[in-house]
């Protein structure tokens, strides 16, 4: 069993970092870089309908750092809420086994 869990930890190891020495020159960016470049090369006229919100309050793009903290920001209350939300069945399901447990016990009769 040793054996397997090395093994399993090697290979995470390796899919995470050997991309990253096979190719040096790769950029990583995201899903949103991705399809903006897709939208220019299908339609170079494409005009977006909407601006982000802080984008209009700041009046021009948030500096990468700052996208990055409100995207934990939002990963963090989310599992915050996922994670609250999943205690509470896992305690209602012991309270409602203790109450049925307790209602399965007859009551002693002292004669």
């Amino acid at each position: 069993m040793k054996k397997y869990v090395i093994l399993a930890i090697a290979a995470v190891v390796l899919i995470a970092f050997l991309p990253l020495f096979l190719r040096p020159d790769a950029s990583f960016g995201g899903s949103d870089d991705a399809g903006s470049v897709v939208v220019e090369e299908v339609d170079s006229s494409y005009e977006p309908w909407a601006t982000p919100v802080f984008e209009q309050i700041l009046g021009g793009e948030l500096p990468g750092e700052v996208e990055s903290l409100l995207f934990c920001l939002q990963t963090g209350i989310g599992v915050g809420v996922i994670a609250f939300f999943m205690g509470r069945f896992v305690e209602r399901k012991k309270w409602m086994k203790e109450t049925h447990t307790a209602e399965q016990v007859p009551a002693h009769d002292c004669h």
